[in-house]
């Protein structure tokens, strides 16, 4: 039977912890690495749904993109939502491991897949670390596409029917920057690589308008669009890379926000 620690030492190569951002919370962040695992459910966010969809398909790990906890605990109690799901997984014997952050900037992590999929060549990182990794990415479509055409190809790589686009629609777009979840800060670094537009899960209201100014498109999906497809993949990974084990992506997971 495989362990909690092999799963993660798995985990841990793919998307090393040193690649995360220094606020970030990465790893095996409940439960006993010695424990046993035979079913592991990959999500974006634990949510109430997620965790009884774990308990009630009796995971023994659950690998979720964003951390819980993510900040420090100072007591851990049924008081709060976070309190109520990390005892209710305890109690089940569930362990959760978060590559959160390192799983973004890895070799073969989010921003690099958003930018294979948006059909990106000389792929590099925006903002790069010294092991030649780091934040985000950019690089070039083989040939200049309208700003319309280009999100067309979003909504297509990314399975959705809309998104948010700053920019005109037959705006020729040759360069662009991918990086996933709320990742308006990297706005300047864009513009330093001469971008001329960002692909990013979502940003502010006052960084649309700071990119407008600077005549750099943008193209907002979401923050969940923006990564769900990831964890589904890394579902498909374990299953490979464990052929013991049964892995799904969670599927009563679904994003918060929805058009009307």
């Amino acid at each position: 039977m495989l362990t909690v620690n092999e799963i993660a030492g798995f985990l841990g190569s793919f998307a090393p912890a040193e690649l995360a951002q220094e606020w970030d919370n990465v790893g095996l962040l409940v439960g006993d690495g010695r424990g046993e695992v035979s079913r592991v459910m990959t999500c974006l966010t634990i949510t109430p749904d997620s965790v009884a969809e774990a308990v009630d398909r009796k995971a023994h790990l659950i690998v979720a993109h964003h951390p819980l906890p993510f900040h420090a605990l100072k007591r851990l109690t049924t008081e709060t939502t976070s309190g109520r799901m990390l005892l209710e997984l305890i109690g089940a014997g569930i362990a959760v491991y978060s590559p959160h952050t390192a799983f973004d900037s890895a070799k073969e992590g989010i921003n690099q897949r958003l930018a294979e999929g948006m059909g990106l060549r000389e792929i590099a990182p925006l903002v790069p670390d010294e092991d030649g990794l780091g934040n985000g990415r950019f690089g070039r479509l083989d040939e200049p596409l309208p700003l319309d055409e280009l999100a067309a190809r979003a909504k297509q790589f990314l399975a959705i029917d809309r998104m948010q686009v700053v920019g005109e629609a037959q705006r020729s777009i040759r360069t662009l920057a991918v990086a996933c979840g709320a990742a308006g800060e990297l706005l300047e670094a864009a513009r330093s690589h001469n971008c001329d537009c960002m692909l990013i899960g979502e940003t502010r209201f006052h960084t649309c308008l700071q990119a407008q100014a600077e005549g750099i498109a943008l193209l907002l999906p979401g923050h969940y669009a923006s990564e769900r497809f990831a964890v589904e993949r890394l579902a498909e990974e374990l299953a490979d890379q464990f052929p013991k084990l049964e892995v799904w992506a969670s599927r009563q997971e679904a994003d918060p926000l929805r058009f009307v």
